[in-house]
């Protein structure tokens, strides 16, 4: 049992492990010959006190495993961090380009029970006549479920990729408009950076979070020039969301198009409007982002954080029936021949959402993919320093194959008495 737990505590908490079946044997190395000498280490997974080798789920979100989407947090707080003030290879002049927050929403789809605040942070009545608490499970439901749009609201969130590249490409033609260059001649100049992540409402459509910032020619490493402004950026950001547009099927003789809803929210970072009056710094901004990169659309609307595999499999789900309906209008336009494109069936848990939570652009900043190779690193040293070889005269050989993914009842209740990973006590920091 000992043994058990030391396995287990190597997993840092995740709750959801992969376990796979295999062997791993190091060697010792002539570098005078190349000859493979002695076994130095052999690792097979038959004598491991679990039965198998346990590793990580790295799953993102919270609702499957709250260890590892921390871990996930973390990284993406420190990869929007370094994009704004340096650090992790970005040089610290970021921290002077022009830097904007901004949130695009989706348009409505019919009017659903909300939350109005007024002045000072007094609540206005709903449009039902209510005033209704921050956890009330109406809130984002439609007043008229019968005159709701699902059909616009899934066909929305299976676009919002391509409607974000498209608002990405206008965004730069916009600023270079601004600066009187041309498209050709403003790569000379500057590049437009970003990075965003995208969260869903409580109505179940989604939105994007983002950090947009303009820099020389080469990114990060070279000054913005001198007209690249705080009020250029926003201005352009502004006119390009505006003509942002993503044409869509025809459905039954119904040709649909998507376009940012009209609530736009551009800040400055750095400014006094974020977060009822507090400063909107680099911190404030990647902790508000970072949150969201561990959320679906399970958090918001209550569905779910896996695929259906039947249509079934929903009436034994306790969700919402608004959250119902969107998944079986996805399901259901999922089934038709033109629209095979979009996956709707098995994306149709995300509301038709099958893009990426996190992206960046290539200059922005780190990429999730580095942070994870530091972190390797560190693990290997750390393991050579503990069995004090040396990986220049050592030759590894390993085979391994997925064995299932979870822990047993006793593994689990085993885990349960160890000290829970860093951050997920309760719930999640913003460090």
């Amino acid at each position: 049992m000992p043994a058990l737990l030391r396995q287990l505590a190597g997993l840092g908490g995740c709750t959801h492990p992969i376990r796979l079946d295999g062997h791993r044997t190091e060697y010792a190395v002539d570098t005078r010959t190349g000859e493979i000498g002695n076994v130095l280490h052999h690792l097979d997974s038959a004598g491991l006190p679990a039965g198998h080798l346990l590793v990580r789920c790295n799953n993102r979100r919270t609702t499957r495993c709250a260890a590892c989407a921390e871990v996930y947090r973390r990284d993406t707080f420190h990869l929007i961090t370094s994009g704004l003030r340096g650090g992790k290879g970005v040089p610290e002049r970021v921290a002077a380009h022009p830097r904007i927050f901004a949130t695009f929403t989706a348009p409505s789809f019919g009017p659903v029970h909300n939350r109005l605040t007024g002045p000072a942070g007094s609540v206005r009545r709903c449009r039902c006549g209510a005033l209704h608490d921050q956890d009330d499970p109406a809130l984002g439901t439609p007043l008229d479920p019968n005159t709701y749009d699902y059909e616009a609201a899934v066909l929305w969130n299976a676009h919002a990729g391509p409607l974000w590249r498209r608002f990405s490409i206008y965004l730069r033609r916009e600023v270079a408009k601004r600066a009187g260059l041309t498209q050709r001649a403003f790569r000379e100049h500057a590049r437009v950076s970003f990075a965003k992540v995208a969260e869903y409402q409580k109505r179940g459509a989604v939105h994007f979070h983002a950090v947009i910032r303009i820099d020389g020619p080469e990114g990060g490493d070279t000054p913005p020039p001198a007209w690249a402004t705080a009020e250029l950026l926003t201005d352009a950001i502004q006119a390009a969301a505006v003509a942002t547009r993503v044409d869509g099927p025809v459905i039954d003789g119904r040709a649909h198009a998507f376009t940012f809803g009209r609530q736009l929210d551009v800040r400055t970072i750095r400014s006094a409007d974020f977060d009822g009056g507090q400063e909107l710094t680099e911190r404030a901004v990647a902790a508000y982002i970072a949150k969201y990169a561990t959320k679906g659309a399970e958090t918001a609307t209550g569905a779910l954080d896996r695929p259906l595999r039947f249509l079934a499999e929903l009436a034994q789900l306790d969700i919402s029936d608004h959250a119902r309906q969107l998944v079986r209008t996805a399901w259901t336009l999922g089934a038709r021949k033109d629209l095979e494109h979009l996956r709707l069936r098995a994306w149709a848990h995300m509301l038709g959402f099958r893009g990426h939570f996190s992206t960046k652009s290539r200059r922005y900043s780190t990429t999730l993919g580095a942070l994870r190779d530091v972190r390797a690193a560190w693990r290997r040293a750390q393991a050579l320093a503990a069995n004090e070889t040396d990986p220049d005269t050592t030759l590894v050989l390993a085979h391994w194959i997925y064995a299932g993914t979870g822990l047993t009842d006793a593994e689990a209740w085993l885990a349960e008495t160890l000290e829970p990973a860093p951050g997920t006590e309760g719930e999640p920091t913003h460090a």
